[in-house]
């Protein structure tokens, strides 16, 4: 039998040769759980960071300044209901977005680079597509995690005003419609908000680039809609402004809210021809950006 090299630290080491040692490591023997696992994982960590969890105190303070500004009408409506007793609520469930809209654009601009643009300036991308995870799937996942993060900030809102209305003892029927439209319109809104979002991120290195290109796309480009659809109304010209409104997504939201929701909105889709082409564009924004990610992050795995 041949003879084993020692495991001694202390032997001799012969002349010339070397000498292996035993320091108690062991190989990994747990099971091996794929791509999904690793995306699940990345989708759980995406909207954790996207919230500053887990990350330095500073990261978590605007985040959750949005979240709770944004929260803030929720909880006066709250009170006002309790104390004075009011027979509806003083703001409707799909409206309530679109009075809040620059804090929703604010938090998807401002946490899109922490998911998208952070690994590519630093590099870290490289060592995500290094392991058994198609570079679809990190997109897919980073792209979710975004998604889910800015449901939260859009239905907790909706679930708070829904729980006032039930303490107030308004009528649960319709009061339950009305939160399901007003659920239905914000994954619309979500859906196409983190698709702009998330895909101009993955083009920038740098955050304060994609946060002031995303604020720029969104706010800005919902300003000039708005004021088209203000001076068509004026002008008794509501066509133009139906055609104004495809063009940025808060509008869009807000024309499928006045035919959905019944809420007011300027110059709102008349008629359904337009209405299906305010909600075709709403759902074909999404998807064109969702396809764009997945494409643009196939050219970083292949650079």
């Amino acid at each position: 039998m041949a003879e084993q090299p020692s495991t001694d630290p202390t032997a001799a080491t012969p002349a010339g040769g070397s000498v292996i040692h035993d320091l108690g490591y062991r190989p990994y023997t747990g099971p091996r759980l794929g791509s999904g696992a690793i995306a699940r994982a990345l989708v759980v960590t995406g909207f954790r960071n996207a919230f500053g969890l887990g990350r330095s105190g500073r990261s978590k303070v605007l985040p959750f300044v949005l979240l709770a500004l944004n929260l803030l009408p929720a909880l006066i409506v709250g009170g006002v209901m309790v104390f004075i007793g009011l027979k509806e609520l003083p703001i409707g469930y799909a409206e309530y977005a679109s009075q809040t809209q620059v804090l929703l654009g604010i938090f998807v601009a401002s946490q899109a680079p922490v998911l998208f643009s952070r690994d590519l300036r630093h590099g870290t991308i490289s060592l995500y597509l290094a392991r058994p995870l198609p570079s679809s799937t990190y997109a897919v996942a980073r792209w979710a995690s975004l998604l889910a993060a800015t449901l939260v900030f859009l239905l907790l809102p909706i679930l708070l005003l829904y729980a006032v209305a039930l303490l107030g003892e308004l009528d649960v029927s319709d009061q339950t419609a009305d939160a399901a439209v007003a659920v239905g319109l914000a994954l619309l809104l979500a859906l196409a908000l983190t698709g702009l979002a998330g895909l101009i991120a993955s083009w920038s290195t740098r955050r304060g680039f994609a946060v002031v290109a995303t604020i720029a796309l969104l706010l800005i480009g919902n300003g000039i809609v708005t004021a088209i659809q203000a001076i068509a109304l004026e002008e008794d010209q509501p066509r133009v402004g139906e055609v104004a409104g495809l063009f940025s997504p808060y509008s869009l939201y807000r024309g499928l809210m006045a035919t959905w929701a019944d809420e007011s909105a300027p110059t709102p889709p008349t008629g359904t021809p337009m209405q299906l082409a305010y909600l075709a564009v709403l759902i074909g924004v999404s998807v064109v950006c969702v396809v764009a990610l997945v494409r643009r992050y196939q050219k970083v795995a292949t650079a």
